[in-house]
């Protein structure tokens, strides 16, 4: 679909909603979300989040951009100027998985997102699904992981044939910035434990300095509960009693690790959120699972993450309303257990998945 269609598909919902004023104020009160819809099953699951908040009637209007590598004159790679220039407009987007190509020649598509806008804070909430059984329940935690330097700051060079150096970078002021985040996100969203994941043991230089501004930013939010643990005994602790966690901060590579063992524990990464939050107000919501190209095209594809992710935005712009409506309509539509995707257990198509995720907005009207 067009990315002009996606924008008069939703905001031709907004023009027949039922709140009183004319259409053009209901129109100009609508924002506009950078819809970049990715590569493989991303169009598909795309389209299922964009019928979704048609029906549930969400202030949106979608301005879709493809987001490919670029090598720019001086040699450095960067994303297409339409895509940046509407995330600069718009400071929120939505994005379905990127693919990056083995020995393509240029970095990860999602590395140069988060580079591009500093999207500093990656989260990712992961929340035990009732109705889609996993060896755990009860889960209900947050990984808040560094986004921009650790062992991915693509610093590496050869010292000799056969050896090569990769340079772990960690800054006073990225590991002062997220562990402060942590703490303001725990607060916001009435958590009460905030745990630094480190290895401060071994690299006693790098890591400690990132668990003194965790230290430090804790020293400032006395009403928040903080304790820090080495990676290796997370992980232990985390399969055997993944309940005992809260908020979890940690660099970026651990934070790759464990967020990914996270979603493990309910059910996957199609079922698993996820943000990274920016500075001067950019965020991009994203499903952090693959492309899928074995099946896209083929209806197949299971939409929840990103529409989880989707909700996720809304309560970032503070939409509460119609993101409590469709995430109700999602868990529902996945614990009653008749219209599943393959993944989820079920036989269903994404469309019919999806059809029956709108029933049920509709029905809550």
């Amino acid at each position: 679909m067009a990315a002009g269609l996606w924008r008069r598909a939703v905001c031709r919902v907004l023009g027949a909603a039922k709140s009183p004023g004319p259409v053009s104020r209901r129109l100009s009160d609508a924002r506009t979300v950078t819809l970049i819809p990715g590569d493989g099953i991303g169009p598909e699951i795309s389209e299922a989040i964009v019928k979704i908040f048609e029906v549930a009637e969400v202030p949106i209007c979608w301005e879709e951009r493809t987001v490919t590598a670029i090598q720019a004159p001086s040699g450095k790679w960067i994303i297409p100027p339409e895509a940046k220039e509407s995330m600069d407009a718009n400071k929120i987007g939505l994005k379905g998985p990127l693919k990056t190509p083995i020995a393509a020649g240029h970095p990860s598509m999602n590395l140069l997102l988060r580079k591009t806008f500093d999207l500093y804070a990656n989260v990712r909430p992961c929340v035990s699904i009732e109705g889609f059984k996993t060896p755990y329940s009860g889960v209900d935690l947050v990984t808040i992981r560094e986004n921009t330097e650790g062992e991915y700051s693509g610093i590496e060079h050869v010292i000799v044939e056969g050896v090569v150096q990769s340079i772990k970078l960690i800054t006073e002021n990225a590991s002062r910035r997220i562990a402060e985040f942590a703490f303001e996100y725990a607060r916001n969203n009435q958590r009460s434990t905030v745990t630094a994941v480190h290895k401060a043991n071994i690299m006693r230089m790098s890591d400690g300095l990132f668990l003194r501004k965790c230290r430090e930013a804790a020293e400032n939010c006395k009403d928040i509960k903080f304790t820090e643990m080495y990676l290796d005994t997370v992980c232990l602790n985390m399969v055997q009693d993944p309940t005992q966690f809260d908020v979890l901060v940690m660099p970026n590579l651990y934070g790759d690790i464990l967020s990914d063992l996270c979603a493990g524990l309910i059910g996957g990464l199609g079922v698993t959120p996820s943000g990274n939050i920016g500075a001067n107000g950019v965020a991009i919501f994203e499903s952090v699972h693959g492309t899928a190209p074995d099946i896209a095209g083929l209806d197949l594809a299971n939409p929840t993450a990103l529409l989880l992710s989707a909700v996720m935005m809304l309560r970032h712009m503070e939409l509460h309303k119609p993101a409590k409506k469709i995430e109700i309509a999602c868990f529902e539509t996945i614990k009653d257990g008749k219209v599943l995707t393959k993944d989820l257990g079920g036989n269903s198509k994404c469309s019919e998945f999806t059809a029956e995720i709108c029933r049920r907005v509709r029905d809550q009207d």
